[in-house]
């Protein structure tokens, strides 16, 4: 399930890219602190791009829980000014800077194809080297996906354009995913409270 709702989710954001607003915008700050359209949306595209790049290089020995990743990454441990973001955002408007909005759409489209070849026959326990660890390749890819639904409204709402709708499988996965780490940052009862009691509901349960 978690590989066809990756690619599906990797085709409407691969479809986002191509609309003309993102090119009109390029330039124009995005809806994100410190992120410009073209940043924003060269992020997006990563998560596409960079999967086939992972995917080819050696395996990783060993795996840790999808949650681990989160709760052991600087850039979801710290704040938005903290090193760890300042440098994604960094790299996203240097990497977005070296190329179009139209060499972009077209790279991400190169990209999707290619998944679209190997990611169905990835063993189920592949091991996917990530950096600092390893992860699953199911749980790797689930964790594509939540940047690809989050990333994916962020810039359509940077450009102006309605939100495309995810695949039903991406989104609640996404809201799974999303609700298990802001349980581990703010407590499953905030998140209950939040859920289901708008008088006891904190004012926060943001997982990121």
């Amino acid at each position: 399930m978690i590989r066809d709702a990756y690619l599906g989710a990797a085709a409407v954001a691969a479809t986002l890219l191509h609309d003309p607003a993102v090119a009109d915008r390029w330039s124009a700050p995005s809806a994100l602190p410190d992120f410009s359209v073209a940043g924003l949306a060269r992020h997006l595209a990563n998560q596409v791009t960079h999967t086939v790049a992972l995917l080819a290089a050696p395996p990783a020995a060993t795996a840790i829980p999808v949650l681990a990743h989160f709760t052991g990454n600087e850039w979801t441990t710290t704040g938005t000014d903290s090193e760890a973001n300042v440098g994604i955002r960094r790299r996203g408007e240097r990497d977005a800077a070296a190329t179009t909005p139209a060499a972009l759409a077209d790279t991400t489209d190169a990209a999707l194809a290619e998944l679209r070849r190997i990611v169905p026959g990835e063993p189920v326990d592949r091991i996917v080297d990530v950096g600092d660890w390893g992860l699953r390749v199911d749980d790797f890819l689930l964790t594509r996906l939540m940047e690809l639904v989050v990333h994916g409204d962020d810039l359509a709402v940077s450009v102006g354009v309605p939100t495309p709708e995810m695949p039903p499988a991406a989104t609640e996965a996404t809201i799974d995913l999303l609700a298990r780490v802001a349980a581990w940052r703010h407590g499953p009862l905030a998140v209950v409270r939040a859920l289901s009691r708008t008088e006891r509901a904190p004012a926060t349960i943001s997982a990121l």
